[in-house]
């Protein structure tokens, strides 16, 4: 293990971007008199350019530097990526407008989970790599415990759409609607997955933060990454938002003297600056990871899940259910909790596993070269 390696340290932060993520939403149900639009135009402003980009400004000294030197080709796959999420980060607002935020963000999140974790080391090759080793096995029987706990909490969502009479569930979530919402969950759970291949595609631009004078520090490397991906998220957040602004007349909201401007611009750059804290945390945990930093995507999802099931049932969004219900429930999140416990159990087998010693061949002088 190096130096910079410290497996407890690194599932604590994707734990903490779990929370995050599963509170980010709380700030804009509070604006007023605006239109969806408006407000996810101005998280969007905070969340995928401001904080990245002044955080980046701080902790990686030679970000200029690093992205006019970086490769072409993936500085265009991570902002692709990015755009992608972007496509998926639209639609993310709308499936908890249905689903409501603890059901909403369990299938979303597992989704996203599945093919955020298992795809990118497919992608680079190194499939063979999930499994084998007891480190690499401890760490895929995290992912499959993250799978049960999100099958378990969906079912459970699926018993609560059978038990309660539609005006039960509106208490809660005033546009439920299961059928609308898992429709946007599936398609908004996929593609946002393309912001774990965007955070993990940027391995050079990494490297190069490394290197360049003056380097940035192990912690940090992952940011100028980091601003890529959602500088293609922005952009597409954006442009949606503000068509909708001109196609709805809302416009004029951002000037509406019937809305308290100052109150909603801040709730909105709050909600941005927590959502963008999630991956702020999952970039800065996966040095601490090591090799196994791939799993830090299945730790952040199935936080996020737990969190946002707990989120969900404080606000009463699962009052009135039966207990073979929130059962299912509590066993989805004892799965989602074991799967965490696993991935930094996963961190430190590895750790703990003596390096091979060099064989006699190797650091043996080459006594018969001439």
């Amino acid at each position: 293990m190096t130096g910079s390696e410290n497996p407890g340290v690194g599932v604590l932060l994707f734990t903490l971007g779990g929370l995050a993520g599963a509170v980010f939403y709380l700030p804009l149900r509070k604006v007023r008199n605006w239109a969806w639009e408006s407000s996810w135009f101005i998280y969007a402003l905070a969340g995928l350019v401001a904080v990245p980009w002044l955080l980046t400004a701080v902790t990686s000294p030679n970000v200029w530097t690093v992205l006019r030197q970086a490769p072409r080709g993936e500085l265009i796959s991570c902002f692709l990526y990015g755009a992608a999420w972007g496509v998926g980060g639209l639609t993310w607002g709308l499936m908890i407008r249905y689903l409501g935020v603890g059901l909403g963000l369990a299938i979303g999140a597992g989704l996203c989970s599945a093919s955020g974790t298992l795809i990118p080391p497919l992608l680079a090759g190194k499939g063979a790599e999930l499994i084998g080793t007891p480190a690499a096995n401890a760490s895929m029987l995290g992912v499959l415990l993250s799978l049960l706990g999100i099958v378990m909490v969906g079912l459970a969502g699926k018993a609560k759409e059978d038990e309660l009479p539609e005006e039960e569930k509106r208490k809660a979530v005033a546009e439920y609607n299961f059928r609308k919402g898992i429709i946007v969950a599936i398609f908004s759970g996929l593609m946002s997955s393309a912001m774990s291949f965007g955070l993990q595609g940027g391995r050079g631009i990494e490297q190069l933060a490394g290197e360049v004078e003056p380097v940035t520090s192990a912690t940090w490397r992952g940011m100028p990454v980091l601003v890529v991906v959602l500088l293609g998220g922005f952009v597409v957040n954006a442009l949606w938002c503000l068509f909708l602004n001109v196609k709805n007349g809302t416009l004029r909201d951002y000037t509406n003297p019937e809305a308290p401007k100052g109150r909603n611009l801040a709730l909105a750059a709050l909600s941005g600056a927590i959502w963008c804290s999630q991956f702020i945390c999952f970039k800065t945990g996966e040095p601490a990871m090591g090799s196994r930093a791939y799993i830090g995507w299945a730790v952040l999802m199935a936080s996020m899940i737990g969190f946002s099931t707990l989120l969900g049932i404080a606000m009463g969004e699962w009052r009135g259910t039966s207990s073979r219900t929130r059962s299912r429930l509590a066993g989805g999140l004892v799965f989602l909790f074991a799967s965490v416990v696993m991935a930094g159990y996963s961190g430190y087998i590895k750790s703990a596993a003596p390096t091979p010693a060099p064989s006699a061949t190797a650091s043996a002088p080459a006594a018969t070269e001439q």
